[in-house]
């Protein structure tokens, strides 16, 4: 039967990806304050004072097996710098999703989403043994996409006015996605030799 054990810890290539709790709160309060990051209209971020009804979600849809929540802690400096989860998990295929992603600004651009993303597409595929690993992604969120698309991921399409931004415009939503085959066949060695230019 294929199910995401919520409470594993994925470590390596300097980052560690921790289950998300209450006792965080602090944490993320502080790596979303490097760069007001809640100030973003396309991203996922808590205000500092909704950062706990953010966890509260998190667990709740990790209490009904649709989602699991991380936050990435940076191991050189021992600090919590963002969040990470899995999402829209969808047991029948073998698919999850990974998004709710963010980093603080001074970890931005550097090994750390690669790191990541590579970390967890071990998991997904090796470990659970996905079918399929998808992405969503605000179309007006460049920087996301180019983000997606250098790992390697083929863009599936958009679906138009999916949600609400926080100020109040539609959102149309561009849809990623690496298959297993991928995955083996280009992706993880295309993850691994992005990796190699960093001293991690």
């Amino acid at each position: 039967m294929f199910r995401v054990d919520p409470t594993v810890t994925l470590e390596g290539r300097g980052v560690r990806l921790e289950p998300m709790g209450r006792e965080h709160e602090g944490a993320l309060k502080a790596a979303a304050a490097d760069g007001e990051l809640w100030k973003l209209t396309f991203t996922s971020v808590p205000e500092p004072e909704n950062t706990l009804a953010y966890i509260e979600t998190a667990l709740a849809d990790c209490a009904k097996g649709t989602r699991v929540p991380w936050v990435v802690r940076e191991l050189s400096s021992g600090r919590i710098i963002g969040s990470t989860s899995y999402h829209d998990i969808i047991p029948g295929t073998k698919r999850v999703e990974i998004g709710y992603t963010w980093y603080a600004r001074s970890w931005q651009r550097t090994f750390v989403n690669t790191a990541c993303k590579l970390r967890l597409l071990e998991h997904a595929f090796d470990t659970l043994g996905c079918s399929v690993v998808g992405w969503r992604t605000d179309n007006t969120n460049f920087r996301s996409q180019a983000a997606i698309e250098r790992l390697g991921a083929k863009k599936d399409g958009v679906i138009r006015r999916q949600f609400l931004r926080r100020d109040g415009t539609y959102r149309d939503t561009v849809m990623y996605s690496v298959t297993r085959e991928e995955w083996t066949e280009t992706v993880r060695d295309r993850l691994t030799g992005m990796l190699a230019k960093y001293a991690v």
